[in-house]
């Protein structure tokens, strides 16, 4: 199989977040699509490992703030490869709490929506979470980071618990 094929799938770059108890959390992911209009609703795939997921399922609401592709790659790099379990990674960012107490940050972001979770969905590695869109806004009008761009231009690498994630050849 040619996984190069799969690098030609169009997505995104994108921060989910959510809190639940005092623990905040959240990730970069590419995998975000909007999977219907009415009702207004989104779909978010993490790593079943990763922290994220696991405060989510426990809040049940989540965020999702779409990236520029002027957004820092520290911004990145701190949501990327950090864990949300032994560090803040919203400590060194302006950071703002969504209607249902999610933490967000507006730096680097093009729009951010604010979701509940209204369904879930093991697919092995990954959990599917689909949420229904309670607030939505458009932030600037900056380009969106595709994952494209993301990997040419910022010469960002892709981390082992990205869904698309492909191990180096030996």
């Amino acid at each position: 199989m040619d996984f190069k094929a799969f690098e030609k799938l169009t997505c995104g770059l994108y921060i989910v977040s959510t809190a639940h108890e005092g623990q905040k959390a959240g990730c970069v992911v590419n995998t975000v699509t909007q999977v219907t209009a009415t009702p207004a609703q989104v779909m978010v795939a993490i790593h079943k490992d990763n922290t994220t997921a696991q405060v989510l399922q426990q809040a049940g609401v989540f965020h999702v703030t779409v990236l520029t592709e002027e957004a820092p790659l520290p911004l990145i790099g701190r949501f990327g490869y950090r864990s949300s379990k032994e560090f803040d990674k919203f400590a060194e960012f302006e950071t703002l709490l969504d209607s249902n107490g999610c933490p967000y940050t507006p730096v680097g972001a093009a729009a951010h929506f604010t979701c509940k979770l209204v369904q879930q969905c093991d697919v092995g590695t990954h959990i599917l979470f689909i949420g229904a869109v309670e607030d939505a806004q458009l932030l600037s009008e900056e380009p969106p980071m595709s994952y494209s761009y993301y990997h040419t231009v910022k010469k960002g690498m892709t981390p082992p618990r990205a869904s698309s994630y492909q191990p180096p050849e030996a």
